[in-house]
Parts: structure tokens; sequence; C-alpha cells
């Protein structure tokens, strides 16, 4: 039977494919087109089209250039070996069988094989773009200035050059192998290899063909194993559990991955001469190949294997001192670990000192908890229900009247997910409810009587809008711009500028306290946002969008700007896509305005010898992912706090400052987009300076290497006998890692009170104090500190000392008075570990939540502990009467022991039963009175009456407990919060906690 070609499509199918594919093509690219122009438009806005431009063009360009390699490499394999098919073929079933495919290829070769290689180079291409990185590094790598221990080469060589170099040799092993199918497929269809049939199975063209081509393969092997003897300084393979070239690998793999190299080059020459210049077959080409794979098994596999079992093994830690101590090396090296100051400190278990209560670094500890007082902040200072201040504040601190203090602060933003039913219409959402105002502020270590925060700034109206015992008459931190366009909560589009000046319709805030008396109306005037005037960007917008009012409501005029990207993390990761941002965010009052400061990384995977860690696993702890983002699943070895960032919130404006002068990394980058992308660290405003604190998520990965890299002796590494833990959170160890907070303290062996981060380690599987960690910055530059307590020595870690305090006797007495009855919940917020002169203070505040109301959680009590936790332990209204109750018992008590009593810490009544006093029950009648007004205030959202309802309570509960007691005569003890209203003259500043 005669084969017959195929039938063709008819005009109306090809028509109709045609037109839809077309279709498809015109949507991809207006869809790419949009998105493309939208992004330059942004760029523009923020004045780093360098980026976009460099960006584009770096993928475009490596997608046009490996594609078009790759396409002519594969479609070249494939016409060649069309070029080289036999003229004549034998007969035989086989052949008859591929003459219709023949039939069906022949007419349109060329077609088939142009799309076959360009399907191919269109993969290849998009793969190659997504590498620009990688690109852009090899092009503009500077030196490190620092050899690799083993082959003396420059650290640049693996961060800026060996993925590039990687990723090409693997696009050379592909092209080959496809080359090789391709032409192997096309050698069988044209008669050039045969399976049946007399004679040769293949032509000595199609040899000639497919021998060269393994040949390259083999070639590309060889450059491979030289490749891979450096790879072996990146990889996991010292032990324990280290990454680098060992033993083993530095006296077995290395020669042997050589001498692998060469036998390559050497089967690669016999195929081609054996192939086609003495033999012309195939058998001993294949026993070249066999060889190589024999001698990969038995000198790159067996070999090492042995030494390892015989060699090594037998004495492993002197085998590998050497190879531990290069990590250990290493891994400080790139992580900024290798200036660490190790201090050692004697906790003596030593009786409070007499001092203990004048003590400034004691005084400073921060009290106001930056993640329970989120909801505090929120009912407090928002006057309407859709403002925010996110699920955790931020500390920062400021200088006010010459007094340098922390404060804990948040941006009042509007929470669209908070807008009611009414309120969520596009003109609304996208035309009205445009921004937030003010950056509210409260010192660190101040509340007022209600065991609320007190608030020196932010105020929407008149001053402290009348509540002067928890709030300061005038802003004390003014921003001269306090609107909030740009901020963590920003995630809708905004639409603002008016044609028409005297038409304002962005509500701007309440005016002054009464909302009944209308709102302030606002008109943005600042150069923030995309101009969207014309009718063509309008239309553009709306079809990005997908949302015609663009086009069609009068919301939008000529003067009309559109802002997006409005999250400050995000608009600092699209103005510079080689950081890494840290999770946490801040926002300061610099020179008047209101702005974000964010810290940047930059990072590289390939650092020889360094450990690769996990970002998202180092940075994971308590608060990730409640007010603090969790950075993103990479795998790093090299990590620096390079740049630091700005958002404007109220124009949006980025600015990258260098931070590290001597990143070689930053240096890279800032050369790859043209050398002015960076601002240089001498030009960093001295107001913007004085709010740079140390990077929380950079500290959480020191911290987390320096539980095993303190160790320096590669000996002691080796037998893990020195290692570290972090602790989890005390309060509730199942939440995960205990974070590092911000103290502004003098620590043991420090010269002056610093603005710093720590966070207590405990020794591995156990639970007592091993050191404390410290991150600062000293005139600009960044210090680590440790403050390392002798192994002889058992400190409580943080874990113990929480379980110690609250299972005192008397204070968990007073914990359960705290919680009313069922009626109240008791928090705890952070622990405080902090070392003074002779032993370690602890200080937890304790805060108390309505049970039966959605309201904010007060401060109550403090609980304070000296020493091991066990014998001085308060629980008293306010931190400077628990110092001061720690000195008493210090000095009342023998230094030896005993277990001294807590004097100013009321104990629960032991009234006999039926013998009730006429006082005990009026005490309790009050107490129960000052609950329901208590509650009737929480539910009505009146701060004032709250306050008055929880000064009766603690009143009455004073009455009550006097009352309890056989002799004692009623009297009113000072509210839980008394010492820290207002009125009080020492106002410490507090520790800062991220």
């Amino acid at each position: 039977m005669r084969n017959s070609p195929l039938p063709r499509m008819s005009r109306r199918g090809r028509v109709t494919v045609g037109v839809l594919v077309g279709v498809f093509v015109l949507f991809t690219l207006l869809g790419w087109g949009i998105d493309a122009y939208t992004d330059y438009l942004w760029f523009s806005e923020v004045q780093k089209t360098n980026v976009f431009s460099g960006v584009l063009l770096t993928r475009l360009v490596l997608f046009v250039a490996v594609g078009a390699v790759m396409t002519l490499i594969v479609a070249g394999n494939l016409y060649l070996a069309y070029r080289l098919r036999p003229l004549l073929r034998p007969h035989s079933a086989e052949q008859a069988t591929l003459e219709r495919y023949r039939m069906i290829l022949a007419p349109r070769l060329g077609l088939w094989i142009a799309v076959t290689g360009l399907v191919i180079g269109f993969f290849a291409g998009l793969s190659a773009q997504s590498r620009w990185s990688d690109w852009m590094l090899f092009r503009n790598g500077e030196p490190f200035g620092v050899p690799d221990p083993q082959f003396n080469v420059d650290i640049s060589f693996y961060v800026f050059e060996y993925p590039w170099l990687r990723y090409l040799l693997g696009l050379g092993f592909t092209a080959v192998v496809l080359s090789v199918l391709g032409a192997l497929a096309v050698h069988y269809i044209f008669g050039g290899v045969r399976l049946q049939g007399v004679g040769d199975r293949m032509t000595g063209a199609a040899r000639a063909h497919l021998t060269t081509l393994v040949a390259v393969f083999v070639l590309l092997k060889a450059v491979a194993y030289v490749l891979d003897r450096r790879a072996l300084l990146l990889e996991k393979h010292v032990s324990p559990d280290l990454y680098g070239a060992g033993y083993t690998d530095v006296n077995a793999l290395l020669p042997a991955k050589e001498i692998l190299a060469y036998i390559s080059i050497v089967v690669a020459i016999a195929i081609i001469v054996f192939s086609n210049a003495v033999m012309r077959n195939l058998v001993w080409p294949g026993v070249s190949l066999a060889l190589l794979a024999i001698s990969a098994v038995a000198i790159g596999g067996i070999y090492p294997l042995a030494v390892q079992n015989f060699q090594v093994k037998p004495s492993l830690s002197d085998k590998e001192s050497p190879y531990i101590l290069r990590s250990i090396e290493a891994t400080r090296a790139a992580f900024g670990l290798e200036n660490t100051d190790v201090t050692q400190y004697a906790a003596r278990s030593a009786r409070p000192p007499e001092t203990l209560a004048a003590d400034t670094s004691a005084q400073n500890v921060r009290l106001v908890d930056p993640q329970l007082v989120s909801q505090a902040f929120t009912q407090s200072q928002q006057p309407r229900g859709f403002y925010d201040f996110g699920e955790k504040l931020d500390v920062d601190r400021y200088t006010i009247d010459g007094k340098s203090q922390d404060y804990v602060v948040g941006a009042r933003e509007i929470n669209d997910d908070k807008l009611t039913a009414q309120q969520r219409n596009w003109i609304n959402r996208h035309t009205v409810y445009t921004h937030g105002y003010g950056l509210v502020a409260a010192p660190a270590n101040r509340v007022c009587g209600t065991g609320l925060p007190y608030f020196v700034s932010g105020f929407l109206g008149g001053g402290g809008q009348g509540q002067t015992d928890c709030a300061e008459a005038t802003d004390l931190i003014k921003a001269e711009q306090p609107r909030i366009y740009y901020g963590e909560q920003s995630t809708e589009y905004v639409i603002v500028g008016q044609e028409d000046k005297t038409k304002n319709v962005e509500f701007d805030r309440p005016q002054e306290q009464n909302a009944s008396s209308g709102d302030v109306l606002y008109t943005y005037e600042g150069k923030g946002g995309v101009e969207i005037g014309s009718f063509f960007r309008r239309m553009v917008f709306a079809i990005k969008n997908t949302e015609s009012n663009f086009l069609l409501s009068d919301a939008v005029n000529a003067d009309s700007r559109l802002m997006y990207i409005r999250e400050p993390r995000e608009r600092v990761a699209k103005v510079a896509p080689f950081l890494t941002i840290d999770g946490d965010p801040y926002p300061a009052v610099v020179n008047g305005r209101i702005t974000w400061i964010l810290d940047g990384y930059t990072t590289a995977k390939t650092y020889p010898y360094a450990q690769k860690i996990n970002l998202a696993t180092e940075t994971r702890d308590e608060l990730t992912g409640t007010g603090s983002f969790a950075l993103a699943k990479d795998d790093v070895n090299y990590m620096r706090n390079s740049v630091k960032a700005t958002v404007d919130a109220y124009d949006g404006t980025v600015t990258l400052y260098e931070f590290d002068e001597q990143d070689p990394v930053l240096k890279a980058w800032n050369k790859a987009f043209g050398g002015d992308l960076i601002v240089p660290k001498s030009q960093i405003p001295a107001a913007l300076a004085e709010h740079f604190r140390y990077p929380a998520d950079l500290f959480k990965v020191q911290r987390n290497l320096l539980t095993k890299f303190h160790v320096t002796d590669a000996r002691t590494f080796f037998s893990g006998d020195d290692f570290w833990q972090v602790p989890n959170a005390p309060d509730s160890p199942q939440s995960g890692k205990q974070p590092p907070f911000y103290l502004n303290v003098k620590l043991p062996e420090q010269e002056e009170t610093r603005f710093q981060l720590t966070s207590g380690v405990t020794p591995a599987n156990r639970e007592n104090m091993a050191a404390l960690i410290s991150g600062s910055y000293v005139d600009g530059q960044p210090r680590l500190e440790i403050l390392e307590l002798p192994d002889n020595t058992v400190v409580p870690g943080p874990v113990q000392v929480h379980q110690r305090m609250v299972n005192n006797s008397r204070v968990s007495n007073q914990l359960t008075l705290l919680t009313r009855a069922g009626q109240a919940t008791v928090l705890y917020g952070n622990l405080i570990s902090l070392p003074l002169a002779d032993d370690i203070l602890y200080v937890e505040p304790v805060y108390v939540r309505d049970s039966q109301a959605s309201t904010a959680p007060l401060l109550q009590k403090v609980l304070v502990s000296y020493g091991d936790a066990g014998n001085y332990v308060v629980l008293e209204d306010n931190l400077t009467k628990g110092l001061e109750a720690l000195a008493a018992l210090g000095k009342g008590a023998p230094s030896t022991g005993g277990t001294p009593t807590t004097p100013t810490t009321p104990t629960t009544p032991n009234q006999p039963p039926g013998e009730i006093s006429a006082e005990l029950a009026q005490a309790a009648a009050d107490v129960d009175k000052a609950i329901e007004d208590l509650r009737a205030a929480r539910q009505a959202g009146d701060f004032v009456k709250e306050g008055e309802a929880m000064k009766a309570l603690d009143e009455a509960m004073a009455r009550f407990q006097a009352a309890s007691k056989p002799g004692a005569a009623p009297s009113a003890s000072p509210s839980p919060s008394t010492a820290a209203s207002p009125s009080t003259a020492a106002s410490p500043s507090g520790t800062s906690g991220g």
C-alpha cells in the first residue's frame, strides 16, 4: 500500500487557528506590556529607572543571547544530521516504515528544524533571564581581598564567578544532550543509523557526527571535574556537620577529581580518534567510556571511602581539626562574628545591693511590651474604628528636654479590613480613606493610673484629648507632616489630588475629639504617586486593575495621582531587588517627617567553608508573623547589614544609604546599577542616624550561630561540650524561641549606656543561663559582645526564672487575685534578663485583661527578682517599688540563704468562717461594685470612667486585704501605677523590645 501525505487543513480552519493564536499572543503581550509600562511609571516616580532598565535589559539580553545560542546549536546539529543522510538506503521493512515519516518531514524540514530549535531556545532563554542577578555579579564583582584556605583563590571567585560558570556548564550539558538526541533521531529517520538490514548499522558520517558530540560531552565533564574541586569548599563534608572540604576531600577527592579530569580529556580524544581515524567503529570508544565510568567509581568513590573509613574515622578529631578550624574562621568572617568581644561574667549569687533602686541600668528596664500594648494603642488612640496600629508596635528612642529615652511607637494607619460595609465602596476605599495620621508614642516604662500607656505624641485633636492622666497636653515628638500615605497597612491603591483646589475629599482626621463636630478633609499636596490625568494612562490602569472607574468616575481628574505599591518593605524590595529586607520596619520622626527605616542585607550562598543557614528558620521566634514579617526560605552562608533604607511616609521617597563601607557584594550591585543607586554613608543625615538600631533578623542569625561558633578551638568544637541554645519563650515555651529585646542600659565592662539588642542563651539541652549576647552601635560601627558565665556556676535561665517567680507562694496568691475569680486573664510581658555588677536582675511586667470583653491588657504589676529568682522575688505596683523591695530584702536577709518574705506584697484573706467584720463586708461589697463599674466602662469604651473604676477597684482591694488581717485597720494602698503617673519626677528610659 502506497503511503500518502496527510490531508491539508481547510482555509477556514487555518484562519480560525491563526485568529486564536493571534488573540492569545495579543493578550499575552498586552498584559506583559501593561505590567512593564506601569512598572516603568512607578520607577519613574521614585526616580530609580536605572534599576528598571538595568534589570529589564539584562533579562532581555540573556533571553535573546542564550536562546539564540541554544537554538543555533540544536538546530545546527539537526540540520547537519539531515545533510549527512545517506543518499541510498538499503531496502528493509524498517526503512519502509520510516519512509512515511520522511515524506511528512522532508517537504518542510527547515520549518520543523527551526520550530524545534526555537522552542528549545525559548525555554533556554527563559531559564537564562532568571539568572540575571548571577550575570550582573559576574560582570561587576570586585575582590574580597581574602583568599580561600585551600586554593589561595580570592573569595570573589566563589561569590561572583562560580555561580555563573556553573550555570553555563549546565547549559552546555543540556545543549549537547539535546543535540545528541535530536541528531540521533534525524540520522535514524533518514537512514544514517539503522537497527535492521545488512551492512553497518551506522554510516561514517553519522558516526563522526555523533561521536564528536559525545566527545564534547566528555570534555564538558572534564571541566565539571575542575569546578567540582572548587565546589568541595562549598558542600557539607567536614565532621561534625560543617561545610567545606575535610581531610578525605583534600587528600583523596581533590586528587581524584584532578585525575578524572585528565582521564576525561584522554577519553574524549580517544573517542574521536578510534571512531573515525583508526578503527572506525564504536568498540574502542565504548571501552573508553566504560573505563571512564570505572575510574569515576574507583578513583572518585571507592578510594575516598577507603581513606575515610581506614584513616579518618579511627582518629576523626585529629584528622579533621585543621578543617574544623577553617570552617569556624570562615563562618565567623562570613557573618560578621570575627570581632565578637567575649567577657567573663562571674555571677556571685549575691544579695540585692542596697543601691539597686538607684542603678541607672535597672531603672531603664522596659515595662511596656510592644506586642501586648498594641490593642491599648488602638483603643485609646483611634476615635474611628478603621484606625489600627498593627499587631506589634516598635521601639525607638528620642531625646526630649535633653534626656534620651526609649519610646514604644506606632503609626496610626487606616486598616481597610476594618471599614464598614457602607465605607467599602470603590470611591471610599480608593479616594476618601487614603491615609493614616500621626506617630503615636509612649514612654517605654511609664503608664497612667489605669495601666494604659502614657501617650506623648500623635494626637488627632487638641493635645491629650482631655486625658490629662494618660497623655501630655501637647505633642512632645512633633511631626510637621503627620500624614501617612505609605505604611505597613497600605495594601490598597489610592487616588489623590484635585483639579479644584477648594474641593477636599480625603478623610484626614476627626474634628478635635467630638465626632459630631464633623471631619477634617484634605487634598494631597506632595509629589508621591503616578500622574494619571491623561486618558491613555487612565485606560492603562483601568486594564491593569480591571476597574472601569478609572475611566468613568469623576473622582479621577486631570491632577489625579495614583499611589500603588505603598508598603515600605515592598517598595524597598522593588527598588533594591538584590537586598533581603529585615522583617521589622519601624517608623521614626526625622526632621519633622514620619520616615520608615528598614535594614537591608546583602547575602551570598557560595562563601567557601562558611556554614549555610536557612534565613526563615534562623529568624523565626515567638513574634514572627505577629507584627514582624517572616524572611524567605533562602539558604545563605554570607550576610551583611549593608544598607539602611528609608521610605518617606508622605511622598513615598525611597533612599538607600550605604552602611557597610567594606562589603564587596554591595559595591558590585551599586556598580551594576550605574554607581549612584546607593547613597554613601558619609551623607547619612545625623538626625536619621540617631534612630538606627542593631537589626533584629541579623542579630538572630548571629546569635544562633554564636551558640556554636563562639567556640574557636577545633577540639572543643568537635566534642560539642560547650555548645549553647536559644531558650524558648519563658511564659509559653511551646510558642517558639524567646525574641531578643532592645535595652538602653550599660552592661558590665561597658563604658557607657547603649541602645542595644540583647538575648540570653542557655547550655545545649539545659535551662540554666550560659551567656548574654548583645549587639549595638559604637561610633556608627556594629559591635557584638558576649557576657559568658563560668562553667562552675549555675544561674537560672529565662524559663526557670519565670517558673520560680510565678510559683512563689506569695506571688502566686497575688496573681490569683488579679484574675478576679476568672473574670480576668493574667498576661506576662517580656522577661528581661539584665546582668548587673554582681548578679542578674530579672524583670517581667504583668498585664491583666478582662475575660468578658475585648479590652486591652493593662499593666498592673511588675515581677522583679535577683540572683537565682528563688530567694529574692517581689511583685510590686511598679519597677521603682520592685527595686526598692529587692534592696530591702537584700539588706535584711543573711547572704547565705534563708527565704526572705516580701513585705510589701499582701497575702490572701484568712478570715474565719462566720466571723466577718463590718469593715470586711463593706470592703467586699465595694470590690463587687468596682468590678461591675469597670466592666460597664470597658463595654462602653469610656476610658475616663474605666480609669476611675480601676482606681476604685484598687482602693477597694486594698481595704479588703487590710480588713482581712486581724487587728488591722483599713487603709488605702497606692494604685498599681501610682508611681508611674504623669506627675512622677523621674522617668527613666525603658528597654525596647522588638
